[in-house]
This record gives structure tokens, sequence and C-alpha cells, in this order.
């Protein structure tokens, strides 16, 4: 008898399952996000200035954001590796009790005039934690909310990974977006960057609460067989390890470039004023979440691919021009990062559903996180710092021409992708 037919997914509750993983993602995705929305303001107060170049303490701060994302592979690894040894629920535990305590430690972070070079090494183990935290997030919550979905709403499931995780993100922005309106420099300098990171950690503890009343999305057949190894999908799966790279290359530079480092972007160069920046992009976040259940609906009518597609080829093409059309001007902006989170959708609404569709439920949680963390480490962590530094060398219009080229890989990969939107999930 196969665990198809002995395992049936947990419909009776779609709403608390939909609620546990999408509230203590948020939460997540809040305290990962505070930091870029806050990073000038913490490479003022963290990393010592330089008497040359102004660029070189956000350079710095933009630089920590990458390590961050470096030991997302290694959370997606260990996490994931809990989740299909031990259960999805018990990794999600682990996974927002380690973020509440990282993002109070970026908040209590002295000033580099304090400690001096001790300053910045809080802040790189911080964000080490953080990392480890997001990575096992990804792997676990994407495994949990598909195989809570009932036949035909995969997508529409998966969909709330990316609804979660705008929220969070959403919340971060507007919050630092009313913080920098509200406070004068000083203040912000001060004391006010610190508010957010404390406010994350008092979010953890009830994302945590949440998180205890949802049901296990792990058969009996996985709870009562041998465990399996921790590099057991990496030996065993090596393929769908590369294709789950592949898919996300292009996904993960796009987004991490609309969604966090486009504000600071414009800033740089187009000379658009800091405080407008956030609120365009605090709006267009706002439009992204509204979008993406109608992404995961239509991937589960008409099939993941053409979503895939949509997204791949319009970055493809669209990248360069949307990004040169960038000016001073507060509408400009908008309508730039609204028209690239319409295309963006294609791929956030059914990533989640896309990796745990190619893994085998044995191994789908550490087979999804690490080389899902590990492509978005090397390409979407570090989009922040190789568009700086493209400006710092006198380059930045090559920042563009990058991302587009990458979305194009990812589309080849899409094109010769099989379709498994109506294909029963392996269970």
């Amino acid at each position: 008898m196969t665990a198809t037919k002995t395992v049936s997914p947990p419909t009776k509750r779609p709403v608390r399952q939909l609620l546990a993983a999408s509230v203590g993602n948020a939460v997540e995705w809040y305290d990962w996000y505070a930091y870029t929305f806050l990073a000038t303001y913490i490479a003022a107060q963290v990393f010592p200035k330089s008497a040359d170049n102004s660029l070189v303490p956000l350079l710095s701060t933009f630089a920590v954001f990458a390590v961050g994302f470096f030991m997302r592979p290694v959370g997606g690894l260990l996490m994931g590796a809990v989740a299909d040894r031990h259960g999805r629920r018990a990794a999600l535990t682990v996974t927002i009790l380690l973020m509440g305590g990282s993002s109070l430690l970026v908040g209590l972070t002295p000033t580099y005039a304090a400690v001096g070079v001790l300053a910045p090494v809080i802040l790189v183990l911080a964000r080490l934690l953080q990392g480890l935290s997001v990575g096992g997030e990804f792997a676990a919550s994407t495994t949990f909310l598909v195989e809570s979905a009932g036949p035909g709403r995969r997508g529409l499931f998966s969909s709330f990974q990316y609804v979660s995780t705008t929220v969070g993100q959403l919340v971060a922005s507007g919050i630092a977006t009313l913080l920098v309106d509200t406070l004068n420099d000083g203040q912000m300098n001060g004391w006010g960057w610190r508010v957010p990171f404390v406010l994350g950690a008092v979010l953890s503890l009830v994302g945590f609460w949440i998180r205890q009343g949802a049901q296990e999305t792990r058969s009996a057949e996985q709870q009562e067989g041998p465990r399996p190894g921790l590099f057991e999908a990496l030996r065993r799966h090596p393929r769908e390890s590369l294709l789950i790279g592949g898919i996300t290359a292009g996904g993960t530079i796009a987004y991490y470039t609309w969604t966090s480092y486009l504000p600071t972007y414009a800033e740089l160069n187009a000379g658009i004023e800091k405080s407008d920046a956030l609120l365009a992009g605090t709006i267009s976040l706002a439009f992204f979440a509204l979008l993406q259940p109608l992404g995961g609906l239509l991937s589960d009518r008409f099939g993941r691919r053409p979503l895939l597609l949509f997204f791949g080829l319009g970055f493809a093409l669209l990248a360069v021009p949307l990004l040169h059309t960038l000016s001073d001007s507060f509408a400009v902006l908008l309508l730039v990062q609204c028209a690239g989170m319409v295309l963006l959708t294609g791929f956030t609404s059914i990533s989640a559903a896309v990796n745990a569709e190619i893994f085998p439920p044995r191994v789908r949680a550490a087979g999804i996180g690490f080389p899902y963390s590990l492509t978005v480490a090397l390409f979407g962590g570090t989009a922040p710092y190789v568009g700086t530094l493209f400006k710092e060398l006198g380059h930045a219009g090559l920042f563009p021409w990058y991302v587009a080229v990458l979305c194009l890989v990812s589309s080849v990969v899409y094109l010769r992708l099989p379709e498994t939107a109506h294909a029963p999930l392996r269970r």
C-alpha cells in the first residue's frame, strides 16, 4: 500500500494551517527585512566612517547582509533535516525562536564609537543566526504549506509563502517609513533604528504561540520509517537539486532587487529622497501581496510553467528599460516597482509548490532547503552589494543587465521543466 492511499492532507483545518505557517513566516521575514530598510542608519552607527568615501560604511552593511545569506544554506540543510526527521512543526518552532533571539541581538548591538570593532562583530553574529533561521524557515514552511493543501489547491497554498513574506516585509517597511518621518536624524541614529528589532523579538513569541496549534503534515509512514541522512537529498537526488538552483537563480535576483534594494538603488542612482523611496516601496509591496493568491490560482488551473515563463522572459526583456527609466520622480519609481511586481508574481506565487513537487516526501524539506538557500545566497543576498559596488566602480548601468541575464538563464530551465500542477503530490 502506498502512502498516498493511507495518508490524506490535513484539509479539515486549512485556515488554521495557513495561519500557523503564515503568521510565523511573516514575523521571520519582518525581522530579516528590517535590517535592509534601516541599512543606512546601521552603517552610520556600527561601522567606522571613511574620510575618503561615504559609501564605505554602506558597502560594509550590505556585505553583512550578504554574509547572513550564506548561513541560509546551512539553515536549510539542518532545519530541513529536522523537518524530515522530527516533523515540520518541530522545525518551524525552532526557527522562529532562533529568529527572535537574533533580532533582539541586532537591536542591542552597541555602536562602533562605544566598543570599536566589537560592534560589527556582534552584528555579524546576529546576522549569521538570522540566516540560519531564515534558511530553515523556508525549507520547513514551504513543505508544510504545500502538504497542507487539498487537491487542486497547491498553487493557492503555495502563494501564501510570499503573502506572509511580503506582509512581514511590508510591516518592516511601514515601521521604517513611520520612524523616518516621525523622528529627526539624531533620534534615528541614536535609538530609533533599534526599535523595529526589539519589536521583532516580541512578535516572534506571538508566532511561536500560534505555531503550537499547527497539525503535523509528515505522514505516518515517514514518522515510523528510518530517518533520512543529513546529505541524503543531495546524494540521491542531484538532478533535482540542480533543478532547484536553475529555477531560483533568476527569481531571487529579481525578487531582492525589486522588493529590497530598489529604494536604495533609486537613492544612489536617481537622486530620489529617502522617505519617498521607502513610501513607494511600501505601497508596491502591498500591491504585490494582493497579487500572490491570484498567481497561485492561475497556476492551479493553467499550470506552473506558463507563469514561470511570464516571469522569466518578462524580466529578461524589461529589467534594463525599467531600471533605466528611474528618475527623481516618486510616481515613476512607484510605476517601475509595481510593473516589476506583476512580472515577479509569476515566480513568487508558485515557487513553493514547484519546489515541493520536485522532491519525494522523505527528503522534501532538506532537499528544497539547501539548494534553494544556496542559490539565494549566491544571487539574491549579494544583489544590494553588487548593485552598490557597480555604483562605486562607476558602472551602475551594468546592474540591470546582470538581472536580465540571470532571468534569461532561468527561463531556459523553465522551458524544459515538466508540468506538475495537475499530478498528485507524492506522499
